[in-house]
């Protein structure tokens, strides 16, 4: 029998620039383990443009665009995995510019990667190349670590010898584990991912075994009723499968970039998926203490205004910056109120706004694991124009400050002006989690598909609007009262403490208990003080970030300084803190400073926001709609000398090049999550 001949390296291209660090260092216990395959780690990236590591053929795309799989010759598998955690960004930092089957040359752009919106979103822009087949396929792989380039040869992969045909390695392992009893009974039409489906579900403890199945970019994720009844031997030494992990009271199956069609096959003859998954998911530990149930209880709360707030922030924005716009055509008589042309555009800058229950109530839903489309509904019946009229109303008897103007069959209550609100439609969204499971209980199958919806409506919008919202309204109502109340005992002291402390909140992800807040104040004023000393904040980031940017002689950190002081100058400051204020220390403390003064002298000129969107780019949100007044230029004075104290006190006082080599790893802390995020 002749020895095959020992194949060439491979030679690993670097998707993206960035500095190559072992898979250990990444902050994914999966990837750090070794589980999705041996690789390397990018961090501190700028994005951009991604190119394929090796040449082959595109094996896989991710749905949100954060992964794409690609086989060499050799059968080497390689997973390029942008950013940890980005699934939950749904793609939105992300598009790809290949597809399956696409024939792909090392260095040949395969994506792009936008690393403003990945850090906006809360997660890490650590990017992993890994080979999921690496325990089969791979012989050694070198690695150079340190700063690369994109496209620049950065590891050399060794594919193993192929075994002669009569043994190889999967087929013996295969014959020298125990097989459950009905894997040899296997149906004979099934093949390829249909028969690995069948043998996985088979190694498992059979179908009936499954309480759930989901899956990400690399592992079919069971969720099993007797773990103890799966054959772990077997499962992992299946031809198709790279291991078995057990995390997270999941029963993971690797692999690799074939996930999609092996889940496909497994739910087709399983008969499940992965809509009940918030359900099957195992519960958090329980606290055992009061201090650790009020710490559960306000990192959940953190996440679920996190999870819920995320992807409309940009909407907001963007609605923002066209109101706006909309009162400086006003202002220099362009545009005249009352015309066809202002209603058209105010629509275009109210809607998000108005109809903010719908949005949020659909992005509650989805993280808290009720129906999003019944939430959204129940917001459109909150939005309902009939019953804002009705919330309009301001006469009859006043209970802790709201006016029972309404009635129901006889009941008074209190009909609250929903549009613009946030926190009644994600308690309508809570409330949804918990009912929907009882209901489906209750409601027999034939006729769910009516009356789940009928009842569940009409129960959480008669919840919310008779009982919980007034409730959710007076609460909402204190807390601004609250917050109006330190402002007005002096503006300028309250100026001078938020803008030097806020960004400090952003550290540990309480920006999102702030952020509902002020949007509850613009719907019930029109306007927000202290929105306006935020904006502040974020201008003295960016001019730290800036400073750097102008000071460094390092290419690498003149890159990402600029990119970052670009972003905070657009109202997302998370680029410019973590991947230089906070990593270089004392560059916070002094954007900080410029932070404390622009707060003061937004708080001594009463500067106010009539927008959502600050910094400079939301200069039109400073536009009072009744016509341009002092609010404007108190903004452009705050502003400016919030930037040139930042910028000066960080170009003399908080960073100089030496700085670099003592740089530290920044962790975002997300109280909604259980571990920190690596920046």
């Amino acid at each position: 029998m002749t020895t095959p001949s020992a194949p060439a390296p491979i030679q690993v291209h670097s998707p993206i620039p960035g500095v190559i660090v072992p898979l250990a260092d990444v902050e994914d216990q999966v990837f750090a383990s070794g589980a999705a395959g041996d690789g390397f780690g990018i961090t501190n990236t700028p994005g951009g443009t991604v190119v394929a590591p090796v040449s082959g053929t595109v094996m896989m795309v991710a749905k949100t665009k954060h992964a794409v799989g690609i086989k060499t010759e050799s059968g080497l598998q390689f997973l390029v995995h942008l950013g940890l955690d980005t699934v939950e960004l749904e793609g939105a930092p992300f598009s790809v510019t290949v597809a399956k089957g696409d024939r792909v040359a090392a260095g040949d752009v395969i994506a792009t990667m936008d690393v403003d919106k990945v850090t906006a979103g809360g997660k890490s822009t650590t990017t992993v190349v890994v080979m999921p087949n690496s325990k089969k396929k791979l012989d050694t792989l070198e690695v150079h670590f340190g700063d690369a380039t994109i496209g620049q040869v950065v590891a050399e992969a060794t594919p193993k010898v192929a075994a002669p045909a009569e043994a190889t390695a999967p087929a013996a392992a295969a014959a020298a584990a125990p097989a459950p009893a009905a894997a040899s009974a296997r149906p004979a039409d099934l093949s390829g991912f249909d028969a690995l489906a069948y043998d996985i579900l088979e190694g498992i403890g059979g179908k009936d075994n499954i309480r759930n199945v989901t899956h990400c970019i690399t592992r079919v994720r069971f969720y099993l009723q007797d773990e103890s009844r799966a054959n772990d031997d077997f499962v992992k030494n299946l031809d198709g499968v790279v291991d078995v992990v057990k995390a997270g009271g999941q029963y993971q199956v690797v692999i690799g970039p074939d996930v999609e069609d092996v889940y496909d096959a497994i739910t087709k003859q399983a008969g499940t998926g992965d809509a009940d998954a918030a359900a099957a998911a195992p519960k958090a530990e329980r606290p055992t203490s009061l201090v650790g149930w009020a710490k559960l209880g306000f990192s959940s709360l953190i996440g679920v205004i996190t999870g819920s707030m995320i992807p409309v922030i940009g909407l907001l924005a963007a609605s923002g910056i066209i109101k706006g716009i909309l009162s400086l055509l006003t202002t220099f008589n362009l545009v005249d109120t009352g015309t066809d042309t202002y209603t058209l555009i105010n629509a275009m800058s109210d809607a998000v706004f108005y109809f903010l229950p719908i949005f949020v109530g659909f992005t509650a839903a989805k993280r808290l694991g009720s129906d999003p489309i019944i939430i959204a509904i129940v917001g459109g019946v909150l939005t309902y124009p009939a019953l804002v009229e009705m919330g309009k109303v301001e006469e009859g008897a006043e209970i802790f400050g709201l006016y029972i103007n309404s009635n129901f069959f006889g009941l008074p209550f209190h009909m609250h002006n929903y549009t613009y609100s946030i926190f009644p439609i994600i308690v309508a969204a809570w409330l949804g989690a918990v009912i929907e499971p009882t209901l489906k209980k209750i409601i027999p199958n034939m006729v769910r598909t009516i009356f789940l919806p009928l009842v569940e409506v009409v129960v959480l919008s008669l919840a919310i609007i008779l009982v919980f919202g007034p409730i959710v309204s007076v609460i909402s109502g204190l807390i601004s009262a609250g917050i109006q109340g330190l402002y007005d005992l002096s503006p300028a002291i309250s100026g001078l403490l938020i803008g030097g402390f806020y960004q400090c909140l952003v550290i540990f992800g309480l920006h999102w208990a702030v952020i509902p807040v002020v949007a509850q104040d613009i719907a019930a004023s029109g306007h927000s003080y202290l929105n306006a000393i935020i904006s502040a904040t974020m201008v003295a980031q960016g001019g730290g970030a800036l400073a750097v940017f102008v000071k460094t002689r390092q290419l690498k950190i003149k890159e990402l300084s600029g990119s970052a002081a670009i972003a905070a100058m657009c109202g997302i400051t998370e680029p410019a803190m973590y991947g230089i204020n906070l990593k270089y220390g004392r560059v916070f403390i002094t954007a900080s400073l410029g932070g404390a003064v622009g707060g003061f002298l937004t708080g001594l000129f009463n500067v106010n926001m009539w927008g959502f969107t600050g910094s400079l780019i939301g200069f039109s949100s400073f536009v009072n709609p009744e016509g341009l007044d002092f609010s404007f230029w108190g903004f452009l004075i705050a502003s400016a000398a919030t930037l040139v104290v930042s910028f000066l006190c960080t170009y003399f006082f908080g960073f100089k090049d030496s700085d670099i080599e003592g740089e530290r790893e920044v962790k975002k802390v997300r109280l909604g999550n259980r571990e920190p995020v690596h920046k």
